[in-house]
Order: C-alpha cells, then sequence, then structure tokens
C-alpha cells in the first residue's frame, strides 16, 4: 500500500502538533469517534472553500486517521506523481472503460485498510444536490458511510456515526442529509440544500 505523509511517524507527529496549535489558535475543536472498521467511505461536507482540505487534514491528524482522497490521473503524472500521493491521492483514470465508482470499489476491494474521503458536491461552487457516487462505493465495496464534516457556524470539525447503507437510497440519503442539517460550511450560500434537493 502506498505510503502518505500520515504513515510517517516523525512526519505526521510534527503535523499533528502544528494541527492541534493551529486549531486552538483559530478556536476549533475535534469532536466524534472514529468507527472501528477498517475500510469505510469518509463523507467530506459541506465543502465550499479551499479552506476544507487543511482543515480536514487537521482533523484526520487530530484523530490519528490516515485519509485518501481519488483524484484524476493526470494529476499524478511527472513531478506531481510522487507529491499526490505523499498526500494521499489515488489516481483514477476517467476516461477508462471503468468507471469512478467501479474503480474506487476496486481500491476497496484490493486493500485491508482504506478510509476515502469523498466530496458529494463534487465541486466548491454551488450545487442544488448532492452526487451519489459515495453511496454506490459503500454499497459496491461493502463497506460503511462516516458523515465527516467541518462546521464554521460552531468551529468544529469531526465525524459522526457510522451508517451502513441498507440498499434503500432514498431513506439513506434522508438520513445523512438529516446529520448534516445544522452543520455549516465556510460560505453557507454554496452548500448544496439538506431538505432532499
Amino acid at each position: 500500500m502506498q505510503k502518505t505523509f500520515f504513515d510517517n511517524r516523525i512526519v505526521s507527529g510534527a503535523l499533528r502538533g502544528l494541527a492541534g496549535l493551529w486549531f486552538r489558535l483559530q478556536g476549533w475543536r475535534i469532536e466524534g469517534e472514529v468507527p472501528e472498521e477498517k475500510k469505510f467511505v469518509l463523507i467530506a461536507a459541506p465543502h465550499t472553500s479551499n479552506w476544507d482540505f487543511p482543515f480536514m487534514v487537521g482533523v484526520a491528524l487530530g484523530l490519528r486517521q490516515s485519509i485518501y482522497w481519488m483524484g484524476k490521473h493526470t494529476l499524478f503524472t511527472g513531478i506531481k506523481g510522487p507529491v499526490a500521493r505523499w498526500l494521499g491521492g489515488i489516481a483514477v483514470d476517467r476516461q477508462a472503460a471503468q468507471d469512478l465508482v467501479g474503480q474506487t470499489v476496486a481500491q476497496f476491494k484490493g486493500r485491508d485498510r482504506l478510509i476515502v474521503a469523498i466530496a458529494p458536491e463534487g465541486t466548491r461552487g454551488a450545487v442544488k444536490r448532492w452526487k451519489t457516487g459515495f453511496y454506490r462505493v459503500a454499497v459496491g465495496a461493502g463497506v460503511p458511510i462516516v458523515p465527516g464534516f467541518l462546521d464554521y457556524g460552531r468551529k468544529v470539525g469531526g465525524v459522526g456515526p457510522a451508517i451502513y447503507p441498507s440498499g434503500d437510497i432514498e431513506a439513506d440519503m434522508a438520513s445523512i442529509r438529516a446529520f448534516y442539517r445544522d452543520i455549516q460550511g465556510k460560505h453557507p450560500h454554496l452548500s448544496a440544500p439538506t431538505d432532499g434537493e
């Protein structure tokens, strides 16, 4: 399995200390407990700012978890490749016959441990509704979904309780949306509605 900065004790320890100091200076705290499962899909929401990535990394460091993200294969060419992988990136080919969901499921099935962070909004811009790829990945890989969040209103980042897909996507998505109903992104007007649309 590829190594990231999370796996280097010296680097991750130093970054954990810096992230903890940064959070305290910003008045932020971390909430929630990571489930015992070794593999799960981590929802990264709401996603409305470039600041979401460093804050989410800080949360992951605080919870002592290695998180990965899927990126288009062109991000992994040349000198960018080793850097992107060290930051937790896993390359996927959007032009391949196998779709993004299928490639992500394959990554889960090929590893003993894996936490993949997926932003269901798919962009920092305003969207009318979430994409459901993260749900299809969880069902295909047979793994739970863990709602990760950054609440800029309360200055809290963390994770909620694991959700085990029932196969009833409408019911499960309603539960997930309910979890995020009172969570405020950095730019609330860009957040996808949590009322079903």
